[in-house]
């Protein structure tokens, strides 16, 4: 069977594109020739800088012929039913219709068309155009004379040639034809843009390869990410150092060379005394280069190793001078940030309001970046507020959470106070990736606490599935409260993911939140939270009515216009004084806007919850079975789903589900129906032994389960409930729930009310399979 080659060559592809256009090129061609009726035995996607390629195994040389019969309407339908048959039919005239006929509905018209195979060539030629055109790139760009018409081709960068061959293993490929914007598809291509740039004419994949390769093109992209890191460790071993390994960086600069080239250069140590972040993430982003270190050790050593796409004729000595060159300059500007991020803001003055509302020390770098955050006012979301008004909802949300989670009052509130303060660092305006890092960093230099400290880097964690958890008090309560605070108020301006499209990384920050409790067992009603969220922009409101205050009574002292401001410092307690007695007696709308919120922000977090336990291998009938549209307590939810998961496939599991699904059904079919039960068991209405035994097994079980669910032991309460399997079955056995009594038929169902009141205190055993 014949196989296809593709290529696209064109100008540089940006790396970050290059493994999602040589995806989207394999399905986007493969469809179209199975839609067309085509099947391959495989296809597999490669790419370089300049060059996407197919190279598709085994496809059919021609498609099948196709049959088809299709139903027209009755023989003796009007002439308009008739002519709209033969429109969709392809038919001229009646004629070319058959006749067949139904005992039932008569005779009517059949249209038998038939559409003859194509050749693959031609197939090929006719989805190849489009799908160019239309290629999904994110960004796309025109060029040359023709970008001025319209609908003229628009690429990632320039097209430069199309190759597209195909042909049998052993017979000679043809050339498929086809010519898009004066770009006509060929059997030729190019090698290196520098060390052979010449022509070369291709059959099929494997001497396309081997040629390319000749011409010093590694078209295989994992092959580079090989090559260029087992030759980085190599260098860096034989320099007695050892390679900082990270994927990201190797997955972008193999993009960024067909012929990798590696080497080492240097920086005078000097720039050591940078810290060893800032000193990876500006050679990384600036240079796309790699940092090392001396052996076993974690601090950084003044040499780097870059990747050249050019086999220089000098060794590389040029290339490693120049990349120095870039390097240092990049690093004087870092080292010019981390010490002036360690120095005084001038105009302290003009902070001394912001500092007082904190409780900031202006003789502090940190407390100073923070004071300045506030002062100028620097805007979260235009709905939302400023950076200052959050970090006064958070540290009031974070002195509840810290409750919960029993972490240290006083060092919850230095750490929320100084949380976002780094983003007004030097450092961080030319770095965003190291917003909290250098948190951290500068707040043990001037003489924070550990825990404050590390709480101003882990309060952004987990960022995803597999980023690390806070283990620390202080940053479990922060990073909480962050999130929960982020959530929150974007819930309140209905700013919420859609499909997948989630800008702001709320789905991120429920995860994370998940993580938090689940993973550092913290039992925490979310409800009350959300709650306690929402009304923060009161703690906001009174928070700069008291630093209005502060202002005021600052100018009475200095007997500036004394009358008026103690004035103006009474109408601002007054103002506090109506802040406060609004939380206190709880607005009727307040209170109806805060649970339609906290209801509706909770069903989200258990769509993540759910996402997350699945991810754990828990069942989805049984994390149903367990979440109720108000329960607020994630780390009970994931205890009983585990509880119920190790249980449900028991013995006393099997007979817990089966007897109560017998009652639940019936019970369940009788409300549909609208059958008249009874309020409550009545005793008095029981004629059988087995009413009585039911009766009092489910009073026993239900005692002992919710003995047991008060100590958080769901294991035990499902095996209390499990014991009235016996009991059940014998109900049905011997008991007529409809019985012709209305009175007793009512009793009855009550009772099996009761069953499923008692082990719906576990689980709603009617979601569960099986």
């Amino acid at each position: 069977m014949p196989d296809l080659l593709l290529e696209l060559r064109s100008e540089e592809i940006p790396a970050r594109m290059q493994r999602k256009a040589a995806g989207d090129l394999k399905k986007l061609v493969t469809d179209a020739l199975v839609e067309a009726g085509l099947s391959y035995e495989g296809a597999r996607e490669y790419w370089t800088p300049r060059r996407l390629t197919l190279d598709i195994r085994g496809l059919t040389a021609r498609s099948a012929d196709v049959r088809e019969e299709r139903k027209g309407p009755r023989t003796d339908a009007n002439e308009k039913a008739i002519e709209g048959f033969l429109r969709g039919a392809g038919l001229s005239s009646i004629s070319e219709a058959q006749v067949s006929s139904d005992p039932k509905k008569g005779d009517f018209y059949i249209a038998v068309i038939s559409k003859p195979g194509r050749a693959a060539e031609e197939i090929i030629g006719d989805v190849m155009p489009g799908i160019i055109r239309d290629f999904p790139w994110p960004k796309s760009m025109r060029w040359g004379k023709a970008s001025s018409k319209p609908g003229s081709l628009r690429w990632v960068r320039p097209l430069q040639s199309i190759v597209c061959t195909f042909g049998t293993e052993h017979e000679e490929t043809s050339v498929v034809p086809f010519e898009i914007d004066g770009i006509v598809a060929s059997n030729v291509t190019y090698g290196h843009r520098f060390h052979a740039p010449g022509a070369i004419t291709v059959k099929r994949f494997d001497d396309y390869a081997a040629s390319l390769e000749k011409a010093k093109v590694i078209l295989d992209a994992e092959r580079r990410k090989n090559i260029i890191l087992h030759d980085a460790r190599d260098i860096a071993f034989a320099g007695g150092l050892e390679l900082v390994e990270d994927d990201g960086l190797l997955e972008e600069v193999s993009g960024l060379v067909e012929w990798p080239q590696v080497l080492m250069g240097s920086f005078e140590e000097d720039y050591l005394s940078i810290p060893s972040e800032i000193i990876r993430l500006t050679i990384k982003t600036n240079q796309k280069c790699f940092v090392t270190r001396k052996q076993g050790e974690e601090t950084l050593s003044n040499r780097f190793i870059l990747v050249s796409n050019v086999e220089a004729t000098d060794g590389g000595k040029e290339i490693i001078h120049g990349n120095g060159k870039v390097v240092r300059a990049r690093l004087s500007d870092a080292l010019h940030f981390w010490k002036r991020d360690q120095g005084n803001l001038p105009d302290l003055e003009t902070l001394e309001a912001s500092a007082k509302k904190f409780g900031l020390d202006l003789r502090k770098p940190l407390d100073q970046r923070m004071a300045k955050l506030d002062a100028l006012h620097v805007t979260f979301h235009a709905k939302i507020g400023t950076q200052g008004e959050r970090v006064t909802r958070i540290r009031t949300l974070a002195g509840e959470i810290g409750k919960i989670v029993n972490a240290d009052p006083l060092k919850v509130s230095r750490a929320a106070a100084l949380a976002k303060a780094d983003l007004r660092t030097e450092v961080v305006g030319e770095f965003p990736e190291l917003q909290g890092a250098m948190g951290k960093k500068y707040a043990l230099l001037q003489g924070e606490d550990e825990p404050v400290a590390a709480a101003l880097e882990d309060h952004y964690k987990p960022q995803g599935p597999t980023d690390r958890v806070p283990t620390d008090g202080v940053a479990i309560t922060i990073a909480l409260a962050d999130k929960i605070d982020t959530l929150v108020w974007f819930w309140r301006i209905n700013e919420k993911p859609t499909g997948s499209k989630d800008p702001f990384a709320l789905r991120r920050a429920a995860l994370g939140s998940i993580r938090l409790l689940l993973e550092r067992g913290i039992r925490a009603s979310l409800i009350p939270l959300f709650r306690s969220a929402f009304r923060s922009e009161w703690a906001v409101a009174i928070a700069s009515h008291e630093a209005s205050i502060r202002l005021f009574e600052l100018k009475i002292q200095q007997d500036n216009e004394r009358f008026d401001h103690e004035r103006l410092v009474q109408e601002q307690r007054e103002a506090i004084k109506y802040c406060k007695n609004y939380l206190a007696d709880g607005h009727p709308k307040t209170i109806e806007e805060e649970h339609e919120l906290a209801i509706n922000l909770l069903s989200f977090f258990h769509d993540r919850l759910k996402v997350y336990l699945r991810d754990q291998g828990a069942r989805y009938d049984l994390i149903d079975a367990v979440v109720t549209s108000e329960a607020d307590d994630l780390l009970m939810i994931a205890r009983r789903v585990e509880a119920l998961t190790a249980f449900i496939t028991s013995e006393d599991g099997k007979n817990l589900l089966v007897g109560t699904k017998r009652a639940t059904q019936i019970l369940a079919a009788e409300e549909k129906k609208g059958t008249v039960i009874a309020d409550g068991v009545s005793e008095k209405l029981f004629r059988l032994d087995a009413e009585k035994e039911l009766f009092a097994a489910i009073a026993k079980a239900s005692a002992e389960a919710s003995t047991a669910i008060a100590s958080e032991d769901f294991r035990s309460a499902m095996e209390a409930l499990s014991k009235l399997r016996a009991p059940v079955d014998r109900f049905f056995d011997d008991v007529l729930v409809n019985d012709e009594d209305a009175a007793i038929r009512a009793n009855r169902l009550a009772l099996l009310r009761l069953i499923r009141e008692a082990t719906g205190t576990v689980a709603d055993f009617s979601k569960i399979a099986g």
